[in-house]
C-alpha cells in the first residue's frame, strides 16, 4: 500500500511539475548556441588579425564605426542560430516527450527571460550611441545572467547555476576592460558547450 501512495505521489509530482514548468528545453540547444557563439567569437578574433589589430596584447585599441558594425551583424547571426537550435531541439524533444510546446509555463519562461533581456539590449544600445564600446561586452553577460537566473523558476532548475556562472564572469570582465571578447567567448561558448551536455546527460 505504502509503495502505491509512493507511486501515485510520484505521478501526481510529475504532472505539477510539467503543468508549471517549461521541461522541454534540450540540452542540445545550449550546446549548438555554444558553438555558434565559437564560430562567432573565433571569427572576430581573426577578423582583427587581418586588421592589423593583436588583441592579446595590453594596448588601448581604437575601433572604426565599420567594424563595429561588422561585430553587431556577427553577434546578431550567432543569436540567430543559437534561437533556430533553440527552437528546433526544444521542439523535437517536445514531440518525442508528447508534451505540449505552448503552454502557460512556455510563456513564463519567455517573459521572464525577456525582460531582462530587453532591457539590456537597449543599455547595449546606449552604450553603442556613446562609443562605451568596452562596456558591451559585460553588459551582455550580466543582462544574460540576470535573465537566466530570473526564469530559472519556470524551467529546469540548473539553469540557475549557469546565470550565476555568467554574472560572475560579467562583474570580473568589467576589471578588465578590453577584453570583453575573451569573456563573451567563454560565457557564451565554452559555458554554453558545458552546460548542454551536462543538462542532456541529465534529462535526455
Amino acid at each position: 500500500m505504502n509503495q502505491k501512495h509512493q507511486e501515485d505521489l510520484s505521478h501526481i509530482r510529475s504532472m505539477m511539475e510539467r503543468s508549471s514548468r517549461f521541461i522541454s528545453l534540450s540540452g542540445l540547444s545550449g550546446v549548438f548556441a555554444g558553438f555558434a557563439a565559437l564560430l562567432g567569437g573565433g571569427y572576430i578574433y581573426f577578423r582583427l588579425k587581418m586588421l592589423g589589430v593583436d588583441y592579446s596584447s595590453t594596448a588601448d585599441r581604437v575601433y572604426n564605426s565599420n567594424i563595429i558594425v561588422e561585430f553587431f551583424i556577427v553577434a546578431l547571426m550567432v543569436l540567430l542560430f543559437a534561437l533556430a537550435f533553440g527552437a528546433f531541439f526544444t521542439i523535437r524533444k517536445s514531440k518525442k516527450n508528447n508534451l505540449p510546446i505552448w503552454t502557460s509555463a512556455t510563456k513564463n519562461v519567455l517573459i521572464n527571460l525577456l525582460i531582462p533581456l530587453s532591457v539590456g539590449a537597449f543599455f547595449c544600445g546606449s552604450l553603442y550611441l556613446h562609443q562605451l564600446f568596452v562596456y558591451i561586452a559585460p553588459a551582455t553577460l550580466l543582462f544574460y545572467g540576470l535573465a537566466l537566473v530570473n526564469a530559472e523558476k519556470y524551467t529546469f532548475s540548473d539553469i540557475k547555476y549557469l546565470g550565476y556562472l555568467e554574472l560572475i564572469l560579467g562583474v570580473v570582465s568589467l576589471f578588465y576592460l578590453g577584453k570583453g571578447l575573451l569573456f563573451w567567448i567563454v560565457g557564451f561558448g565554452f559555458l554554453h558547450v558545458l552546460y548542454g551536455l551536462i543538462m542532456y546527460k541529465k534529462y535526455k
